[in-house]
């Protein structure tokens, strides 16, 4: 008579506790955290931009994508979603996350680029954090939780 134990499915487990039982390591938490604050901060920034009514800077007219603030506006808020949604589903332990964070914190880099000009400590600000991200995302993402 053989007591051996079921076999488990080595993508979902780890010993006796599934990998969805695990706690969000810290980096995986702070991707999440970073994605949303930066959504935030973005669908604030193209808020702004919709209602802005002041003189806009003269060099803005050689700016990425136009004069327009309104363009800048949508662009923001687009980008705003993509973060919010893929923070959430990275705090909500999901796998596709994982891929979606990439795209999020690419998108998110590059389009701290696009003021770069204007506001250079504010743009370095965001493309560290996406960078840090990023890296939080390709060493911690995996499905193996870290011990």
């Amino acid at each position: 008579m053989s007591t051996n134990p079921p076999a488990q499915d080595p993508l979902t487990t780890t010993g006796s506790r599934t990998y969805d039982d695990e706690p969000v390591s810290g980096w995986m938490f702070f991707a999440g955290t970073v994605l949303g604050l930066a959504g935030l901060m973005r669908l604030l920034d193209s808020i702004w931009a919709f209602r802005y009514n002041g003189a806009l800077p003269d060099a803005l007219k050689d700016g990425l994508l136009g004069d327009k603030l309104n363009t800048y506006g949508w662009v923001w808020l687009i980008v705003a979603v993509l973060l919010i949604v893929s923070s959430w589903l990275l705090l909500y332990r999901s796998q596709l996350a994982r891929w979606v964070g990439f795209v999020a914190a690419t998108i998110g880099a590059l389009s701290a680029m696009t003021w770069m000009p204007y506001y250079p400590i504010w743009s370095f600000t965001y493309i560290a954090m996406f960078v840090l991200t990023f890296y939080a995302l390709a060493a911690h993402g995996g499905r193996t939780p870290s011990l």
